[in-house]
């Protein structure tokens, strides 16, 4: 099977730019594809200092939809939002300013992979921040989805008037040149004696990433210092760290979202979500940007008929491949083997018992619930069961800001997305209308990231009760 590779450098322009992020992409162009990828053929999509967010999320989206292994290369540099402080990978048009409207938000990279099944994708970063987000990312690490492995190493600022190289990526990029593809653990271990070689500083200096996917579920990031492990650390075998230096994990995830405060949805394959897509009758599926707000414009669709809502966090269209043997003591492992054999009755029961024993451990609204209460909403959305998914969706957001959740925390905003996504997939009209008044209240409270989500339901409402109006006259 084809392998899949995006090599994605991004960079301000002007006199914020930090890094010099599009100079390694001669380098790796220059890496055969099967090099790049590790897979007999593999296909290669470049990007090279994009300006919008969503020709970024354009290109994400379908490399992690592909079957096959996917391979990352990505370089550039990281910007907190001044609103939320969230990482956004700074692009073309980025100004501190602006981070929230014309950067890529870092944890839809988490989104966008989380349904890929475990050992299928590999993501390596050569990251520089400003002074700010490198503060941040020291405690709050950065994450690319549960069943992905992260290597690289992320940078604090450069001197002043002095542009940074991302020597590690061109270290990468230097020794697939050779024709010779290590293992991904073995690559990034010689990728930083290289750069332990070109940047003595760096030993002490940067924050380096290396993730197994499998049992590791969250992001560990390794912070090298001269003295060794930080205070309280404990290390873990196999985690990168710069040569010399003791691997140090730092637990967390992206503040605010699910995946920081409770474990990753799993990975399970085979989603229904596809059938009936591309329907004759569909117009073409409408994608939100982050870009600053637009009036909201179906593409392709009649007046009378709204496009169907597909927010940027939304499933893939495709199913996941299939999933490989993990822990039998994890039950996500029993759910996915499940609904990969089409049992996807059996995979709700096993969710609802396991969301059950939250509820009476921890209590409702805890972490652990909701864990679940999201698990099920992807198994109704893999079994075709839109409704179920929506509604279920809803009421992750009500849990969530009812624990007073902001309604701009990515997870809230998560949650109405895709019951909005789903709620588009809902033919019959009843449970249309019921949902969609239900929807629509939430949406006046959760805009999401794109001007025009609520005017989308309230059109579609309208054509609903038009729909019922002439269904009353025939009778």
């Amino acid at each position: 099977m084809p392998g899949t590779v995006l090599l994605l450098a991004a960079s301000p322009a002007g006199k914020g730019c930090l890094v010099d992020a599009a100079s390694v992409l001669p380098v790796l162009a220059a890496v055969a594809p099967a090099v790049l990828s590790g897979a007999d053929t593999a296909n290669v999509v470049e990007l090279a200092d994009p300006l919008e967010p969503q020709a970024v999320l354009t290109r994400l989206r379908a490399a992690a939809t592909a079957p096959g292994p996917l391979t990352v290369f990505l370089t550039g540099q990281l910007q907190l939002d001044r609103r939320q402080r969230l990482p956004h990978l700074a692009l073309a048009r980025t100004t501190p300013s602006t981070v929230r409207y014309t950067g890529f938000p870092w944890h839809w990279i988490r989104e966008e992979l989380r349904l890929r099944a475990p050992g299928s994708t590999t993501v390596f970063v050569d990251l520089h921040t400003d002074a700010e987000t490198w503060q941040h990312l020291v405690t709050q690490p950065l994450a690319v989805g549960p069943g992905a492995r992260l290597y690289g190493r992320i940078a604090p600022p450069p001197p002043r008037r002095t542009l940074a190289a991302p020597t590690y990526m061109k270290s990468v990029a230097t020794i697939l040149r050779s024709g010779h593809r290590p293992a991904p653990g073995q690559l990034h271990q010689q990728a930083l004696t290289r750069v332990s070689g070109e940047e003595p500083d760096a030993v002490r200096r940067d924050l380096v990433l290396a993730v197994e996917s499998g049992a590791v579920r969250e992001s560990w990031a390794t912070r090298v210092t001269g003295a060794g492990v930080m205070p309280g650390a404990a290390t873990v075998p196999g985690a990168g760290a710069m040569p010399g230096a003791p691997a140090v994990p730092e637990p967390g995830g992206m503040p605010g979202t699910a995946a920081a405060a409770m474990p990753s949805a799993p990975a399970v394959p085979g989603s229904a979500a596809a059938r009936g897509a591309g329907a004759a009758a569909e117009p073409a599926p409408f994608m939100p940007a982050p870009a600053v707000p637009a009036p909201f414009v179906p593409a392709a669709s009649p007046p009378e008929a709204p496009a169907p809502f597909v927010p940027a966090a939304a499933p893939p269209e495709t199913p996941a491949p299939p999933l490989e043997a993990s822990d039998p003591s994890d039950p996500h492992a029993e759910i996915a083997s499940a609904v990969e054999a089409g049992r996807h009755d059996d995979a709700d029961g096993l969710a609802a018992r396991w969301e059950q024993d939250a509820l009476r451990t921890y209590g409702p609204g805890s972490n652990e619930v909701v864990h679940w209460m999201e698990v099920r909403a992807d198994l109704a959305m893999f079994a075709g069961d839109a409704v179920r998914s929506c509604r279920t969706w809803l009421a992750v957001a009500d849990v969530r800001l009812g624990a007073g959740q902001p309604s701009d925390a990515p997870g809230v905003e998560a949650a109405v997305d895709r019951a909005h996504h789903q709620w588009g997939r809902i033919a019959e009209a009843g449970p249309a209308r019921e949902l969609g008044a239900a929807l629509a209240e939430l949406r006046a409270r959760v805009p999401g990231r794109r001007e025009g989500a609520l005017q989308h339901v309230h059109q579609r409402l309208e054509q609903l009760g038009t729909t019922q109006q002439v269904g009353q006259q025939v009778g």
